[in-house]
C-alpha cells in the first residue's frame, strides 16, 4: 500500500488539528521511512520478481525491524512519546497529538496487513506471517488505497482552508502527485535494483517536507472551528 498510508495521514488533521501535516506523514509512513535505510545496510532484504503478485514485483523476504507487529507497536510507542518529548508538555492536545502519531505508525502495519502476501512477521524470528494478500487483485486494490486516499483527502479539505496561493496549490500539487506516483508505480517497469528501491524510498522525506509547507499555508476552516467551539 502507498497512497493508502498518505490518506490516514490527511484524515488524522481532522482528529489532531494541532499537529503539523508533515509529522502526520512522519506517522503514517514511519516504518517505509525507516525500512530504505535497512535495506541500503543488508539488514532487511526484499527481492524484485516480476509477476510475484498482479500489482507489485516486490517480495519482501525479510523485515523484522520495519515491520513485524511487535516491533511496528514498539516503534508507534516511540513516536508518539518523542512527539510528546518535543511539544514538552503534557497539555490535552500534545497528548491526543501523541496517541494520534502513534496510531498512525500502527495503521501502516494493519493497512500492510489488507494487501501483503503472508509475509508480515508477528514478532522478530516469527513462524506466523500475515497478509490478506490484495494485491492479488489489481481491482481490489485500486478500491481499497483510492477510497482511503480519497475519503483522507477529503477530511483534510474539509477541516482546513487555504490562507493563501501557496496554501490551496501545494495542497492539490501533492495530491496530483501522489496520484501520479502511484501510477506509474502500478504500470511502470519493475525497479532495476533493490538499491534504486531503497533510495527512491527515500524520497518520500521529500513528501514530509511538503506536508510541512502545506500547513504553513493552512488554518483551521470554519467548519473545524465550529466543531472545535462545540467540543
Amino acid at each position: 500500500m502507498f497512497i493508502g498510508h498518505f490518506g490516514l495521514g490527511f484524515g488524522a488533521k481532522a482528529v489532531a488539528p494541532k499537529v503539523s501535516l508533515g509529522t502526520l506523514f512522519i506517522g503514517a509512513q514511519f516504518i517505509d521511512l525507516l525500512w530504505p535505510t535497512l535495506l541500503l545496510l543488508g539488514v532487511e532484504r526484499v527481492q524484485i520478481v516480476p509477476g510475484a503478485t498482479t500489482v507489485t514485483p516486490l517480495v519482501f523476504v525479510h523485515y523484522p525491524i520495519s515491520h513485524s507487529l511487535l516491533a511496528v507497536l514498539g516503534w508507534a510507542f516511540v513516536v508518539g512519546l518523542g512527539y510528546l518529548t518535543l511539544k514538552r508538555s503534557l497539555t490535552r492536545t500534545s497528548v491526543i497529538g501523541a496517541v494520534v502519531v502513534g496510531a498512525l505508525v500502527l495503521s501502516h502495519w494493519a493497512l500492510d496487513a489488507l494487501v501483503h502476501q503472508p509475509d508480515l512477521p508477528l514478532f522478530p524470528g516469527s513462524a506466523t506471517k500475515v497478509g490478506l494478500h490484495a494485491w492479488s487483485s489489481l481491482a481490489l486494490t485500486l478500491v481499497l488505497e483510492l477510497a482511503i486516499f480519497s475519503t483522507g483527502v477529503w477530511l483534510y479539505a474539509r477541516a482546513t482552508q487555504a490562507k493563501d496561493a501557496a496554501g490551496h496549490w501545494a495542497f492539490w500539487g501533492l495530491v496530483a502527485f501522489l496520484l501520479s506516483s502511484y501510477a506509474a508505480n502500478l504500470f511502470g517497469p519493475p525497479p532495476p535494483s533493490v538499491e534504486t528501491i531503497a533510495w527512491a524510498g527515500h524520497l518520500q522525506w521529500l513528501m514530509v517536507l511538503w506536508g510541512y509547507w502545506i500547513d504553513k499555508h493552512r488554518e483551521p476552516s470554519a467548519h473545524a472551528i465550529a466543531r472545535q467551539a462545540r467540543a
